[in-house]
């Protein structure tokens, strides 16, 4: 009933224009999927979007790698599935696709204009230089260290070893390898510096200077959207976000204990 009043109000579009509208909604659906939005907010979103350019309705599935739409107009409908490769974090452009959505439901925009913000929103990176945020992550870890009842030489090290393990995570990232495998090789080059409170005793709790230097790579965004999909009914999405978050905590852990190995500590 409801789709059959909004059918009512609104001119079907031309097959043209609606596969226009599909694909630039599951374009701005693919950029919050792969940039660390959760599911609610990706159908929101993409529906919005669809239904303030022209569209009846819009079925939408989001799953961990693959969206899938329907756009209903009049008597025409069309379906298309975008697959999402390359889960990211940035919350910039989260926030720029919901600006967007809620420009055009104002009616600001119309497709061809939508299509250049869209371009635009896809060029956006990172606000910061990489060496700021090396440095910052460095000292977020080791002010950690010290929130943990660490010392100044445990806030020394953290940072050293916390901020050359973001470089190496940022190398890593460029080259796009897999993401259990960045995990294993950053986690273990931040234990094998930390490791060194204990091989050179510069502090009585060497094994806060371990715990510290890995924080950077704690999986805070999968397990919240995890959690948020789960409470709102989005159960594959939710799970499968766990299990990711799950696997990264597993390969903290087993780069570490590599680094443990090889320098040698023990007793901590």
């Amino acid at each position: 009933m409801q789709a059959a009043k909004v059918s009512a109000a609104k001119p079907p579009l031309s097959r043209e224009a609606l596969r226009d509208v599909i694909d630039l909604s599951l374009w701005a659906g693919q950029l919050l999927l792969q940039n660390g939005s959760d599911a609610e907010r990706i159908e929101e979103t993409i529906h919005r979007l669809g239904t303030a350019l022209g569209c009846d309705w819009m079925d939408i599935l989001v799953s961990p790698n693959v969206i899938a739409v329907t756009t209903i107009s009049g008597e025409e409908f069309r379906t298309k599935i975008r697959r999402v490769i390359g889960l990211n974090v940035n919350m910039t452009i989260v926030s720029a696709i919901n600006r967007l959505s809620r420009r055009v439901e104002d009616g600001e925009l119309d497709r061809f204009g939508v299509r250049q913000e869209l371009e635009r929103i896809s060029r956006i990176g990172s606000h910061y230089n990489r060496w700021l945020v090396v440095v910052m992550v460095g000292l977020a870890c080791a002010a950690f260290g010290r929130l943990f009842g660490g010392d100044l030489p445990v806030f020394a090290v953290t940072f050293v070893a916390a901020a050359v393990a973001m470089v190496v995570r940022q190398e890593l990232n460029r080259l796009h390898y897999n993401l259990f495998l960045v995990t294993i090789v950053t986690a273990f080059v931040a234990g094998v510096l930390a490791s060194l409170a204990a091989r050179l005793q510069l502090s009585q709790q060497p094994q806060t200077a371990l715990a510290a230097s890995v924080l950077l790579l704690v999986p805070g965004v999968s397990l919240i959207n995890s959690a948020e999909d789960l409470i709102k009914g989005h159960m594959v999405t939710g799970i499968t976000r766990g299990i990711i978050g799950g696997l990264v905590s597993l390969s903290i852990a087993l780069g570490l204990a590599l680094a443990i190995q090889v320098m040698g500590v023990r007793g901590l």
